[in-house]
């Protein structure tokens, strides 16, 4: 038998051998009792604090309010956009809050009044502030991070949680 031939063989015999091996643990898998069937584990619930961001009156059509929220190593903006839109509060619907931490690579965001948008200095991701934080260019792979908001009958506005991780936490747990 050539020098070839004989690698083949030995390949040939640890591949079948490897795979009888396979078959029999596979096997021993299928024929053993089912273990019984156990509840999912319940999803994490965060409680996140309740903070005052600002007062409706304090706000300006179109022009970003720099806020922290859930803590203060997560930056974000509060803005009046003046038109309703999805997670808006307020008589018109309009004030929404985000992270300013780019999703991508965390990079400190900037506001565009023209198009509404926060967009990242780094590699360019933008996010449209009128449809919930939407990523519509860009390297980022998620939305941003938005706001959650109530507003009290004096007009304070107050960050409730979270909806998408903020950028550098491994969750939105707080520490």
């Amino acid at each position: 038998m050539s020098g070839c031939n004989k690698v083949t063989e030995a390949g040939r015999r640890f591949f079948l051998g490897r795979s009888a091996i396979a078959a029999a643990g596979a096997a021993a898998v299928a024929t053993a009792p089912a273990a019984p069937a156990k509840a999912a584990p319940a999803l994490a619930q965060v409680t996140y604090p309740r903070a005052r961001l600002a007062n409706l009156r304090d706000l300006k059509l179109n022009e970003p309010v720099n806020i922290a929220y859930p803590d203060a190593d997560s930056p974000g903006v509060l803005i009046k956009l003046g038109a309703r839109v999805e997670g808006g509060i307020g008589p018109d619907g309009d004030v929404v809050a985000y992270s300013t931490l780019c999703p991508h690579k965390g990079y400190p965001m900037f506001y565009r009044t023209d198009d509404r948008t926060l967009n990242c200095p780094g590699h360019y991701s933008r996010f449209d502030c009128e449809k919930g934080g939407l990523q519509v260019w860009g390297h980022a792979t998620q939305n941003l991070a938005q706001f959650r908001l109530s507003i009290d009958g004096d007009g304070d506005i107050q960050a409730e949680g979270v909806d998408e991780l903020i950028y550098g936490r491994h969750s939105n747990v707080l520490g």
